[in-house]
């Protein structure tokens, strides 16, 4: 079967039904913008990859069953995206470690080690205010900010209308703003 740019996400998904190997061209369309996703929830890349990797030998054992429900096929794997971070918070019990990136981003920058700290210091006052919030606003901000996507298609990924995605959006901004307010 050969597939190209133009193939319909709806013509790869019968493709990828009946052969396995056409499952690679929904792999590559979605690959990136799923591992930013998860990579944001988890910080980490090793397990961002690990975590990518089962998402989508999920979505490839369970093509069979998926069904179009109007949602982009990207919603689907956004949500068994989401399925397997919130059991890897779970299941992970929490200890604080130094990323390697983080010791080589260090190395390698041009700003002094006190800049790169407090950068470093705002940047996980702002993480730790995140993570306080409910898994689904979680979403809503990596959504919005990481992926760049659209109050619509956001909607369309977490089963809400526009308008609630507009609402849960501004009073999820106002209660980031509070914490961080409390935090000072």
């Amino acid at each position: 079967m050969a597939w190209d740019e133009g193939t319909s996400e709806e013509e790869l998904i019968e493709q990828a039904r009946a052969d396995p190997v056409a499952f690679g061209a929904l792999y590559e369309r979605y690959v990136n913008r799923i591992y930013s996703y998860i990579y944001h929830r988890v910080g980490s890349h090793h397990d961002a990859e690990d975590l990518t990797a089962r998402t989508f030998y999920r979505a490839l054992s369970h093509i069979g069953h998926y069904v179009d429900q109007g949602a982009p096929f990207s919603a689907w794997l956004y949500r068994i995206a989401h399925n397997l971070v919130a059991n890897w918070h779970r299941d992970r019990s929490r200890r604080q470690s130094i990323s390697l990136d983080d010791a080589f981003l260090v190395a390698g920058s041009t700003t002094s080690p006190h800049e790169y700290a407090e950068a470093k210091e705002r940047s996980e006052k702002l993480r730790r205010a995140i993570r306080k919030l409910s898994p689904d606003r979680q979403q809503l901000l990596i959504l919005k900010f990481t992926e760049g996507l659209s109050n619509a298609e956001i909607g369309r990924i977490m089963g809400r209308s526009e308008g609630a995605i507009k609402s849960l959006y501004h009073r999820t901004l106002l209660a980031l703003q509070e914490m961080l307010r409390e935090e000072e």
